[in-house]
């Protein structure tokens, strides 16, 4: 007798949480695989910028990913962003010239303190194999920040077109490179948070090219983040995964597009050999 294996589809469900950290609710989307036995290993995605996932395609993605055998089962959640956006997101206790990312340090323990302990409550099985945080522009950025200052939390970051030129002086006041706020953190760091990294721009993400080296900003400012990580031990490909799409965009088409590319890095399934 032969038996059918049924493959994972997504069942999307809405949730709201009403966090203390952010003195509001936060309105989310969990993404859970279907027909799973219970023996298997389930992994995480935490992905900013959750309002986007329509114009993603994340749903259909992850059931053509599963489809097609490409990816172990995974639950995603797709935290929304609020009004206060700029403020929210941003590196955790270091606001731009701006003062944009006042409440980074609060989103920071929302992520932590609650959001997770709220998953694992919601999902039957325990989440026991990869942990990812993920978003996109912005999004990015903040993924990245959270991830590296909690690594005991995560394993994998992902960023599409971050915003790591985000500083702390304005260009006009004497800005250098050294005014890179995730640049110097990562630089400040003690130790090497055990996390690997895909990092993804667009060759058409912007225009603007401070240093006139006939390369835009997003991509300088992607591979030298890159680079300090080298500087910290991190190797490539085992450590750091760079997609530069060519014809990509600042926008969530582009993003879309990498999606696959991501989710195959982070939670791609295994091969098994006899």
């Amino acid at each position: 007798m032969y038996t059918t294996m049924l493959l994972p589809e997504v069942i999307r469900t809405k949730n709201i949480i009403k966090s203390s950290s952010l003195k509001r609710e936060v309105e989310l989307e969990i993404f859970t695989p279907d027909n799973l036995l219970g023996n298997e290993t389930l992994n995480l995605l935490i992905l900013n910028d959750g309002q986007d996932v329509e114009g993603l395609e994340l749903e259909s993605t992850l059931n053509n990913l599963y489809g097609a055998h490409k990816i172990e089962p995974l639950i995603v959640v797709a935290v929304k962003a609020s009004k206060d956006r700029v403020q929210e997101y941003g590196v955790a206790g270091v606001p731009d010239f701006l003062g944009r990312g006042s409440m980074a340090v609060s989103y920071t323990d929302f992520i932590i303190s609650e959001l997770i302990p709220f998953v694992q409550g919601e999902v039957a099985m325990p989440i026991n194999g990869k942990r990812a945080f993920a978003g996109c522009s912005l999004g990015g950025l903040t993924a990245f920040d959270i991830a590296w200052n909690n690594d005991n939390y995560f394993d994998a970051v992902g960023v599409f077109s971050g915003s790591f030129w985000w500083r702390k002086k304005d260009l006009k006041d004497g800005y250098t490179d050294d005014d890179r706020i995730l640049h110097e953190m990562i630089r400040q760091t003690s130790g090497k948070p055990a996390l690997k990294f895909w990092l993804m721009t667009g060759t058409e993400d912007e225009t603007a090219d401070r240093n006139r080296n006939y390369i835009i900003d997003s991509i300088d400012d992607t591979i030298d983040v890159i680079k300090v990580l080298m500087e910290k031990g991190y190797e490539r490909p085992e450590d750091i995964a760079y997609y530069e799409m060519v014809g990509g965009k600042h926008e969530v088409p582009t993003w879309s597009k990498a999606m696959p590319a991501f989710l195959i890095w982070a939670f791609g399934r295994k091969t098994y050999t006899l």
